[in-house]
């Protein structure tokens, strides 16, 4: 009676098995071209546990995006928040051709059109201009807005933001624009009697006026800027003017005015400074710091 053990081609066979085996395995764990995809998924594993293919930059961004991690969690939101505050400037830039695109206002100068903590929209002055604008500025006064019939801010005439006697380094103004005067010209008798403490071009400051540019009144203000009184500023000229105010939102300024130190100052006050904030990607929707 034969055995296996007996047997020499039994040996033959499961020697020929063995190989055929170790054979089979290898092929499940190596890839065609001999990569080994088990070794290669484990170095490639996420924060969460899912398998990715590749350890370039793009790999990074999805473990980024898929991390639960909070670290990682908190800077996407705040990467996250910055992208829309950042979009949403933008997009308001390029309505409005001005940046920043919203100020704050700081005082009570424009109540009770404008209120101090109320955030305001401007565009350039240029933009959709009425043909009641002064000519080769497309800015409104209020003499040529009350006789056209176009009001801004429930009164005649448009509200700018300029610079006073074009400072880069003082707080911008937000005032409205009243009439245009040229140079040299004494307009003492075009004034509104109660706006001015004089009783003669002589008396009056800025008159005869040194330059060509708007005469300018907060609505609360009781004098002009450029009278006795006031002499905040000369005559505006067109390339001081930033823009026109558009739009009034309550309240939404008051952050911006917080962080400037400006929120403390008293409701009515207007600081020797008188200017505006923008929306910029900031906490105020814009940037600018101003008043009325």
């Amino acid at each position: 009676m034969s055995s296996s053990r007996d047997d020499p081609s039994s040996g033959e066979d499961e020697r020929a098995d063995g190989p055929r085996a170790s054979s089979g395995e290898r092929s499940d764990d190596v890839a065609a071209d001999g990569t080994d995809r088990s070794r290669a998924e484990r170095e490639t594993r996420s924060d969460g546990g899912e398998r990715e293919q590749g350890i370039g930059p793009l790999a990074l961004v999805r473990r980024f995006r898929n991390s639960d991690n909070e670290v990682v969690v908190f800077v996407r939101e705040v990467l996250s928040s910055a992208g829309i505050v950042l979009a949403i400037g933008l997009l308001l830039f390029a309505i409005s051709g001005v940046w920043p695109p919203m100020v704050a206002i700081e005082s009570g100068s424009m109540e009770p059109h404008m209120e101090k903590g109320d955030l305001v929209f401007i565009m350039e002055e240029g933009r959709l201009a009425p043909g009641a604008a002064q000519q080769g500025t497309g800015v409104v006064g209020y003499q040529a807005g009350e006789d056209a019939g176009y009001r801004t801010f429930n009164n005649y005439g448009d509200v700018i933001v300029y610079k006073p006697d074009g400072s880069s380094y003082a707080t911008p103004i937000i005032h409205r624009a009243r009439f245009w005067v040229e140079e040299g010209e004494n307009w003492f008798d075009r004034a509104n009697q109660e706006y001015i403490q004089a009783e003669n071009c002589e008396q009056l400051t800025n008159c005869p006026a040194p330059n060509a540019g708007f005469i300018t009144k907060g609505d609360a203000n009781p004098y002009y800027d450029q009278s006795n009184g006031m002499e905040i500023s000369d005559p505006v000229k067109p390339s001081w003017i930033r823009g026109t105010a558009e739009i009034r939102i309550p309240w939404l300024g008051w952050v911006r005015l917080k962080f400037s130190g400006a929120a403390y100052l008293s409701p009515g006050a207007t600081p020797l400074n008188v200017g505006a904030t923008p929306l910029a990607p900031s906490s105020t929707a814009g940037g600018l710091a101003g008043t009325a």
